[in-house]
């Protein structure tokens, strides 16, 4: 398979390549958009980071890694914490896509389903281990999971980038 040939303009990553649209349909990357494939900036970093595409700037010339990492990073200031764990769960074989409409960093749904087919199991928020949060914080983040009846995870990032899950699930006794 050849690279996705993909563009950032602005903030949007998209393609409208065939690669794109496989991928898409096959692995659930990207979302259909006027038919165009648009990608999370997690989505089109990873798929850079795998070989699978290469993102161009509006003048068609090519962006390095290393700057797409910079752009991503003045876009979302928590892209690399956000980043780590949308990795670390899509190499487990998860589909990761953003949850912004829920006020969460991301929504995961199990192994083998694919967005449309069924709802995300998993609504993510992610943060540093050395964040407090109080416990009217941790309640709101519950009390968005539920009201959107997926189950809460928290995704914690240690100093060494190792990442710990707490899932969080209500039960009637």
């Amino acid at each position: 398979m050849e690279k996705i040939q993909a563009h950032l303009t602005g903030q949007i990553i998209s393609s409208n390549s065939s690669e794109a649209k496989f991928l898409c349909k096959k692995n659930s990357f990207g979302e259909i958009v006027e038919e165009k494939i648009h990608y999370s900036l997690a989505e089109a970093l990873f798929l850079v980071e795998k070989g699978k595409m290469e993102i161009s700037s509006s003048r068609n010339k090519k962006i390095p890694k290393k700057e797409l990492l910079n752009k991503f990073q003045k876009i979302d200031k928590r892209f690399q914490i956000k980043y780590s764990v949308f990795k670390n769960l899509r190499e487990k074989g998860y589909v990761v896509k953003t949850a912004l409409k829920f006020g969460a960093d991301f929504r995961v749904y199990e192994k083998g389903t694919k967005p449309g087919k069924k709802h995300a199991k998993w609504i993510v928020f992610v943060d540093f281990e050395n964040n407090k949060f109080t416990w009217h914080e941790f309640s709101a983040k519950n009390r968005v999971a539920h009201s959107t009846k997926k189950n809460l995870l928290l995704a914690i990032v240690d100093e060494e980038n190792s990442i710990t899950y707490y899932e969080v699930s209500w039960v009637k006794p």
